[in-house]
């Protein structure tokens, strides 16, 4: 009876993937509820104690010492107590063990729901624990049911939650695919555990790139920042703490054969992996790749920093919808502002002051006064008048060209004109059967009288019949 006393404990604790000694407190506590129901009061101290070798079960419990016990639940005799503590004492507590031979169906029902309450407290525990040890980390789950709010996703001893913004647009999930989530947070609930995952936090691709890196992996190579537009781009910078050590090419691996592993799995997501630099000019610079940049302006008052690139590269350092230029911003934590050649160099000539030796010199004149010998105005009039008039020989000089170019062109057309503008219009072509009557009527001897000769033999009927009508 011990022996499958113990061997119960062992299955139950294997099939619920819990500590031994897990379920033999919660047998414990379900005999304490059992007990105390049939054969001690409510309010009394009863402790159960299984002995794991044994399996032996004994319960004990708090009695006062007296003499004439009226309640043996509660008091026991002073020498019954002697045999258990030779010096008690009337009136002291003693702990006397009163382990009851059977227990009704009441109360092994009881022990039952008191087993399972306690082993599911138990389990719920122990998987709040296991998955608390493992936030933020990246962990392998198969779609279990699709809900509008959320996919369910099973990790094995318990489902994780994955709410609609931690999902990423580009992605498509059903009923069994395999996914690797990242877990957010774990929360304690009155239904038990709540395990919340995520497919588009930028730990997850932390999580990846360790992965898929073993020099991420003990700390060569340090990932400083990550930016990441879920399912579309991400950036990261990446620094190394050892010398010799390229932690770009680390990242990317042989033929980008690291790196394309990261992205498979993402589903096609474009990673940049950057070089990270203490000096912010260059780091801005870097993460702005793959544009050019001209020189980078900082104004650290308002956290601003100023770009300037050549125009052929304006839209490349800008990005689809902006996209380079805002993860650029969420990696270095700088607003940028990116400005093309051409409008930085107008914005810094305009900002130049204007030159102040012409304007001296203008309020120099205008404040000298006319002296004597000064000329009048109304000649110096006069002169400016006759500097603007024309002279009559540059008036003759003007008009030749036309008067010369006028009868050029009347010459000029006639002979560019065609015979048929000549001899004016030509009547209407005769039809076929008008043709016909006419080389029907007309006779060698008529066209000789016109003087025009008739060679039918090197002329089509076409030509023919242009000639007769000449």
């Amino acid at each position: 009876m011990k022996s499958d006393f113990l061997l119960a404990i062992t299955q139950l604790a294997a099939e619920k993937n819990l500590p031994r000694e897990t379920i033999l407190s919660a047998v414990e506590a379900a005999l304490i509820s059992a007990y105390r129901r049939d054969s001690f009061t409510p309010d009394q101290d009863v402790s159960v104690r299984i002995n794991p070798s044994s399996g032996r079960v004994e319960v004990w419990v708090d009695k006062t010492v007296v003499e004439r016990p009226a309640d043996t639940r509660l008091e026991v005799s002073l020498d019954e107590a002697r045999q258990f503590k030779a010096d008690i004492q009337l009136g002291d507590t003693i702990i006397i063990e009163s382990t009851p031979h059977d227990a009704g169906r009441i109360a092994a029902q009881t022990a039952k729901q008191v087993i399972l309450q306690r082993l599911h407290e138990a389990e719920h525990s122990a998987i709040l624990e296991e998955y608390a040890e493992k936030e933020d980390e990246v962990i392998t789950g198969v779609v279990q049911r699709i809900e509008p709010g959320q996919i369910n996703i099973d990790l094995g001893r318990t489902e994780a939650i994955l709410p609609a913004p931690e999902q990423v647009r580009t992605e498509r999930y059903r009923v069994g695919q395999r996914l690797k989530v990242c877990i957010l947070q774990v929360l304690k609930t009155t239904r038990g555990p709540r395990v919340v995952v995520s497919r588009s936090h930028p730990d997850l691709l932390r999580r990846l790139l360790e992965m898929e890196v073993p020099e991420v992996y003990n700390g060569s190579v340090e990932i400083k920042a990550i930016a990441r537009e879920a399912g579309y781009r991400s950036k990261v910078a990446v620094t190394a703490r050892q010398e010799g050590v390229d932690p770009v090419g680390c990242c990317v691996g042989l033929r980008g054969i690291r790196i394309q592993n990261v992205v498979n799995e993402l589903n096609g997501e474009k990673i940049d992996v950057i070089q990270w630099s203490p000096n912010v000019n260059t780091f801005i610079t870097n993460a702005l790749s793959p544009a050019q940049i001209v020189g980078v302006r900082l104004n650290e008052e308002e956290n601003i920093a100023t770009v300037v690139v050549p125009d052929k590269q304006l839209s490349l350092a800008i990005g689809k919808e902006g996209q380079n230029a805002r993860l650029a911003a969420k990696l270095t934590g700088w607003r940028i502002d990116i400005k093309s050649a051409s409008i930085a160099e107008a914005e810094k000539a305009a900002a130049k002051p204007a030159p102040e030796v012409e304007e001296k010199e203008v309020e120099a004149v205008i404040a000298e006064e006319p002296g004597p010998e000064a000329a009048p105005a109304e000649p110096v009039e006069e002169a400016v008048a006759e500097k603007t008039e024309p002279s009559p020989a540059a008036e003759e000089v003007l008009a030749e060209p036309v008067v010369v170019f006028e009868p050029k062109i009347t010459e000029a057309k006639p002979e560019l004109r065609f015979a048929e503008d000549i001899l004016g219009p030509k009547p209407d072509k005769p039809t076929d059967k008008a043709k016909k009557k006419k080389k029907k009527g007309v006779s060698a001897k008529e066209g000789a009288e016109d003087g025009i000769r008739i060679k039918t033999r090197r002329r089509g009927a076409d030509l023919l019949g242009e000639d007769e009508e000449l």
